[in-house]
């Protein structure tokens, strides 16, 4: 689906094509897309540098402006719980609602900045992201509302702004306490590029792919809800174990920044300890990819940081699961793969594969229909493509 095309497909007309445009002449149109998370697991709120991936499928959003101050609220997505509020009375939603609390925050962010429209809107939503697979659906929702809100105010943001709005939202409104990896990754996409993001200091640079290699997803279709799950639980794991360390050793700022030798020194509980080993050695990891595509590494060598990412998010993170693990070992032993590992928040949701580009859709269901043998259940896969990240568009092409 193109970014224009589902909104538009019947302005076949000329006539009707010159109606819409006086009709829609102040509506306006912004896309954000979904992001795979390549290599830096829990790193982002943890103060690390995190490698992620914009891909080539998102969220839409139209904005229409109203006259009064009502707000609306419609995703296709979420065909039954379309909402109506007030532009002056916003609060948290709960149940069928709940999808737009990631808008409304972002609203809410927007209004303490003297940023949002001061009349109401209608917005509505489409996407071409798979659900549930660990591609960050919210943080491009955010996004692209954040994009389509400012278009309607007539104000605009820079994008480590607008990161900082989106991730705002999410923690605060939301209630997600989440890191900048998925909104930077979003804002910040490149065609052909991963993300890096050095999230202690708010610093976004683009560092090529390969062009020899693509990006595979397979998703587990075990439901990946962050707020519900053991994320929160293993954030706070990471910042207790970050005050005792920083009790031995205060010249620390942050658990990516502490070394393997801070923990012979502090006495920490055994699952303490583990997602400590994580995140520590998960930066070196993150360190050395960076350095091996400068250097023009072996793409086996970088592929089997990957590899290693996954063991260590099994063994010492423990946010993996037994359909994670089985994806990453039969991946793992197909020749055209590079590394894999889980990708995004874990306990559940899905598998990234870092493949030569002569794995093809035949391998993928090889690999499909051995976890269909094995756990009675068909899965999918998607192959994408590294794209550009956030932005305005425009409704028809000139």
């Amino acid at each position: 689906m193109g970014n224009r095309g589902f909104f538009l497909e019947n302005l076949k007309n000329q006539n009707y094509t010159e109606a819409f445009k006086q009709t829609s002449s102040n509506w306006c149109f912004s896309f954000a897309p979904g992001r795979i998370e390549f290599l830096g697991n829990h790193l982002d709120y943890n103060g690390g540098t995190v490698l992620g991936m914009a891909v080539n499928a998102g969220i839409y959003c139209l904005g229409v402006p109203q006259d009064d101050t009502s707000v609306s609220l419609f995703s296709e997505n979420f065909e039954d719980s379309a909402w109506d509020g007030d532009l002056q009375q916003i609060e948290p939603q709960n149940g069928k609602y709940s999808w737009t609390n990631y808008c409304l925050g972002v609203l809410v962010e927007l209004k303490k900045r003297g940023l949002a429209p001061t009349k109401g809107f209608r917005l509505i939503f489409t996407s071409d992201l798979p659900a549930s697979v660990g591609l960050s659906s919210s943080a491009a929702l955010e996004l692209a509302t954040a994009h389509t809100l400012l278009q309607l105010s007539g104000h605009s943001l820079s994008k480590e702004d607008m990161v900082k709005v989106c991730r705002r939202a999410e923690n605060d409104f939301v209630g997600m306490p989440c890191g900048i990896l998925d909104q930077g990754t979003s804002a910040f996409g490149k065609a052909d590029h991963l993300v890096c993001i050095e999230c202690e200091r708010e610093n976004y640079y683009n560092l090529p792919l390969p062009p020899t290699t693509e990006v595979w997803v397979f998703n587990t279709r075990i439901k990946h809800d962050l707020v519900d799950s053991l994320y929160s639980t293993r954030h706070q794991e990471c910042k207790d174990v970050f005050e005792s360390i920083k009790e031995i050793h205060p010249a620390r700022n942050f658990l990516c920044d502490c070394k393997m030798d801070d923990l012979s020194t502090t006495v920490l509980p055994e699952n303490l300890r583990k997602r400590a080993i994580h995140v520590i050695k998960e930066q070196e990891r993150v360190t050395s990819f960076c350095q091996g595509i400068e250097n023009d590494s072996h793409l086996s060598d970088l592929g089997q940081l990957l590899t290693q990412s996954h063991e260590s998010s099994s063994q010492n993170f423990e946010n993996s699961c037994e359909e994670l693990d089985f994806l990453v070992e039969k991946l793992n032993k197909h020749p055209s793969v590079l590394g894999a590992r889980l990708t995004g928040g874990g306990f559940g949701g899905a598998v990234m594969a870092w493949v030569k580009k002569n794995f093809t859709h035949l391998d993928a269901e090889v690999i499909q229909g051995a976890y269909q043998d094995h756990f009675g259940q068909k899965i999918d896969s998607f192959h994408f493509k590294a794209s550009d990240g956030a932005r305005k568009e425009c409704l028809l092409s000139k």
